[in-house]
């Protein structure tokens, strides 16, 4: 049945057009370790994108008098699932909303500037636009990679069971991959660089052709990587390594940052001209170039950069019909100790050490609670080495102030969403949770667990900007508004946790910030906690920013007390509304 409504031959689904046999949708659905229900629920969106296309005739009706299945199947199947995660819900409504609008804005803004730049010097336009190709280029095969369980699409076993020709499956993932908001927002952005760089109407179509095969192989390119890396993807181990990995990535994105600010290059611009010199025979510097040459060379650049993109797309179909016959050890099992920790030993038995404990082995244990904190150590790193003098080479305790509450509030983020991680055990709180008392019990539980691991690293963190900044005495009045603003972010963080919950899902990728169709809401309660954890803390960080350091000492008792009262309102708030709590932590991923 399913072959039929996916317009496949019943006399062979898996053979291709000159009738021999595709080895891997062959050994798919024995191999690919996917569970039944994905591939039925799969096939059923897939019948009915495809019944739409036979419904309104443009369906290819081949000698069997089966629908063949184009890429349009594979574009109106992910329409279809982001519009079915979308209905019966306001808040992922409105989160879809917020990303939509935040992708018209960087659009338009990237457009305007890409096409101002046809103000400055043709070198430097040309130089500009090859890097900025090339972070566009890095982006879509790093991204990806985060996103990778976000988008079902990402992962190919998802698609095994589907009785499909590899190139079938190749040209609809194509398709997939080139639909959605921040798709059609970076072909925007590339397109202004056609207006910036472009003398001409020659130099404009071929600036368009440049633009979309450059387009083209950064989804090709992102799809390989995916592909060729989803079995490692959903194991442990390749979680962990590509999360050190990716922090090693935003380091050395940071590394011309920190060294115009360590004055190893007063000439910027000199530093961009060295910068695009060592791109210029990238795949993105050709098609920079190819836009403002417009000459013969440019066609021969063109010509090369089509040759790439067709080379990356025959290693990812092969890498594709690889890891359709490719079992994965994802669910491969693992010994775990069963020591308790020195924390369990020293709080007292009751919910407040269970809760503390448990949160201490997500952490350890877990990718997704172990990424949080690589990322928040990370950033906070970066903004301690950028921002530790002034561009004059001056430096101030607001200097050293602005890292650390830059890294309590990163800290603090961890728990805008504290029932995330718990997914569907949730429930068995209702059969404990009978008052407000132990909803905050348990949220306490949290905030301990937290702040176990994040007082120490706010005193290190305290210390390495004060020597940075010149003067060890000011780790004292940083580190105190350090721990005063990690317990605002923490009664910031109760409250987001129950008025915006969402899914963080158990599998594949570490970085999976949200069940699909959730990525909006996941976004809003981070923003929200950060924003509303920089105005609360306000009180505290201006006046020791301008100089006032004793008013550090009121910082603590100052961020207790706003953690206090937020998991106090959050309590209330969860006792009345636990079902739909539960709801928006139970997302299917």
């Amino acid at each position: 049945m399913a072959g039929r409504d996916l317009g496949v031959s019943a006399e062979d689904p898996r053979r291709d057009d000159m009738g021999t046999t595709d080895p891997a949708t062959a050994g798919a659905a024995g191999t690919d370790g996917t569970d039944g229900t994905d591939g039925t629920d799969g096939a059923a969106h897939m019948r009915a994108a495809a019944g739409g296309r036979r419904a309104g005739g443009a369906a290819r009706v081949g000698p069997d008098g089966a629908a063949r299945v184009g890429p349009g199947v594979f574009v109106r199947l992910k329409m279809r699932l982001v519009a079915g995660n979308l209905r019966g819900s306001t808040q992922r409504m409105l989160g879809f909303t917020l990303t939509l609008v935040l992708a018209v804005v960087v659009a338009g803004f990237g457009f305007l500037s890409m096409a101002m730049l046809r103000m400055a010097g043709p070198d430097v336009a040309a130089d500009t636009v090859t890097v900025l190709f090339t972070f566009i280029l890095v982006g879509w095969a790093v991204v990806p990679l985060l996103a990778f369980g976000l988008d079902d699409t990402l992962d190919p076993s998802r698609l095994a069971l589907f009785p499909l020709r590899t190139g079938q499956l190749a040209a609809g993932m194509f398709a997939a991959s080139a639909t959605g908001v921040w798709p059609v927002a970076t072909l925007i952005v590339m397109i202004g660089a056609v207006v910036g760089l472009a003398g001409g109407v020659g130099g404009a179509l071929l600036g368009v052709i440049a633009v979309l095969l450059l387009f083209a192989l950064c989804i090709v390119v992102s799809r390989l990587i995916t592909t060729s890396l989803s079995g490692v993807l959903r194991t442990r181990r390749g979680r962990d390594v590509l999360a050190v990995s990716v922090i090693f990535f935003i380091l050395a994105a940071q590394l011309p940052n920190l060294l115009l600010n360590g004055g190893l290059s007063a000439d910027p611009q000199a530093m961009l001209r060295g910068l695009a010199s060592v791109l210029r025979w990238t795949p993105s510097g050709m098609a920079a170039h190819a836009i403002s040459d417009a000459g013969f060379l440019a066609v021969a650049e063109l010509a090369l950069l089509a040759v790439l993109a067709v080379a990356a797309g025959w290693l990812w179909i092969a890498a594709l019909r690889r890891a359709l016959v490719t079992t994965d050890a994802s669910t491969e099992g693992a010994s775990v100790r069963t020591t308790r920790s020195l924390l369990a030993r020293v709080l007292p038995d009751g919910p407040l050490a269970a809760v503390a404990v448990k949160e201490l082995k997500y952490a350890r244990r877990d990718p997704r609670g172990r990424v949080g904190w690589f990322a928040a150590i990370a950033v906070t790193g970066i903004m301690a080495f950028s921002l530790s003098r002034d561009a004059d080479g001056h430096a101030g305790i607001a200097l050293a102030v602005g890292p650390a509450c830059l890294g309590a509030v990163m800290i603090g983020l961890q728990s805008c969403n504290a029932f995330g991680i718990d997914g569907r055990s949730l429930w068995m709180n209702a059969t404990t949770y009978a008052t407000d008392r132990a909803w905050r019990t348990d949220l306490a539980g949290r905030h301990l667990a937290v702040a176990t691991i994040a007082v120490p690293l706010l005193a290190v963190l305290a210390a390495v900007v004060a020597f940075l900044a010149g003067n060890l005495l000011w780790a004292i009045p940083v580190v105190l508004l350090a721990w005063g603003v990690l317990g605002v972010g923490l009664g910031v963080g109760s409250l987001t946790s129950v008025s915006m919950p969402y899914t963080v899902p158990e599998r594949l990728n570490a970085f999976t910030g949200a069940a699909p169709g959730q990525g909006g809401v996941a976004f809003a309660a981070s923003f929200g906690a950060m924003i509303g954890t920089g105005l609360l803390a306000l009180p505290v960080m201006v006046p020791v920013g301008l100089g006032l350091t004793w008013v550090s000492v009121l910082a603590v008792p100052y961020g207790l007390l706003v953690s206090w009262g937020g998991r106090r309102v959050a309590a209330k708030v969860v006792s009345g509304r636990y079902p739909e709590l539960l709801e928006a932590v139970s997302k299917a991923a």
